[in-house]
Order: structure tokens, then C-alpha cells, then sequence
């Protein structure tokens, strides 16, 4: 008995060392786009290895990389609220807003596996989509560096430039309506 639990504890091994070579990665960059942190993504990415290792012989049938972000997803979720992420790409949405950003847009889950993975109706999950797609579209082009040299979207070249805002966009298109300009 001794000899059949060695050997599935060594095939164990090995099979997750293969994962976790190819997995580790995108797991790491979906971890630091929820947290906003390089160092709480590594964190949390290494306790989610461990939970997957620890459940790894009872998920044969499943899929590993699944498995892994699921538990991702859930160790984010319900982290208490002094840990939550305050930077990043993603620094103008809710922990929530997130989530289900992160998990639709940046690793192609489904809406309906998006809602039944976070516990919510379908329609949450479009309304919430919709509304964090709205705010980082109305966000401007980079708000912590500088326009770009070339006068390109965001540059503060003069009236001409590309509106930075949407908001900028509709005041401009009712100022050149109010002035009878075609648009």
C-alpha cells in the first residue's frame, strides 16, 4: 500500500509541476489585474497553487486551469474589505466590477459560467460588465503620465485634438451643434 501511494504521490507531482509551469503565468497576470499589486498577486496566486495541489487527486475528470481560477476568483472575492486593491489597470472599478471584467473580457469566461462562478443572475453580470466597461471608456488616456508627444488620442494639441473623455466628446458635439458646424 506503502508503494501505490508513493508513486500516485510522485505522478501527483509531476502532473501539477507541469501545470503550474504552464499555468502559473496566466494565473499571475489575472491575479494582478484583480489586485492591482504585483506582491498581493503573488500572494494570492501561491495560495491558490496550494489549495489546487492540495485538491489535485480529487479533480482528475476537471479541468486543472479552471479549478485554479475558480479558486482565484473566490479568494478574491470574499477577502475582507482592508484588503482590497487600490491600483492597477483596472483602479477605477469595484472589487466586483473587477471580477467580472477580468474574468469576461481578459480570460474569455462565458456570461452565464461568469454569473454561476460569482453566484449571480446573468443579467447582474451584463449590467455590471456594461457599467464597468462604461467608466474605463469614459476614463482618460492615461491619467498618471504624460499626453503623448505626438499629438495622438489624449494630447492637449489645441481644439483640434481627440476628445480625452466622453464626456469631452458629447460637450464638443453639442458645442458644434449650438454653432451650426456639421460634425
Amino acid at each position: 500500500m506503502g508503494k501505490r501511494r508513493t508513486a500516485a504521490e510522485n505522478r501527483r507531482d509531476a502532473e501539477f509541476a507541469a501545470f503550474s509551469a504552464g499555468a502559473a503565468g496566466r494565473l499571475l497576470h489575472t491575479a494582478t489585474l484583480l489586485t492591482g499589486d504585483r506582491e498581493q498577486a503573488e500572494k494570492l496566486l501561491t495560495a491558490t497553487l496550494a489549495r489546487t495541489y492540495a485538491d489535485w487527486l480529487r479533480m482528475r475528470a476537471e479541468d486543472p486551469y479552471d479549478q485554479a481560477r475558480a479558486e482565484l476568483v473566490r479568494r478574491f472575492a470574499y477577502r475582507p474589505w482592508w484588503r482590497r486593491p487600490h491600483g492597477g489597470v483596472l483602479a477605477r472599478l469595484t472589487p466586483q466590477e473587477r471580477l467580472v471584467v477580468t474574468m469576461r473580457y481578459f480570460e474569455g469566461v462565458a456570461e452565464e459560467q461568469t454569473a454561476a462562478q460569482l453566484g449571480l443572475p446573468a443579467d447582474r453580470v451584463r449590467a455590471i460588465c456594461a457599467r464597468a466597461t462604461a467608466t474605463l471608456r469614459s476614463s482618460r488616456f492615461d491619467p498618471a503620465g504624460p499626453p503623448p508627444p505626438d499629438g495622438g488620442p489624449g494630447s492637449p494639441a489645441g481644439p483640434a485634438a481627440a476628445p480625452r473623455t466622453v464626456a469631452e466628446a458629447r460637450e464638443r458635439a453639442e458645442h458644434r451643434a449650438a454653432q451650426g458646424v456639421a460634425p
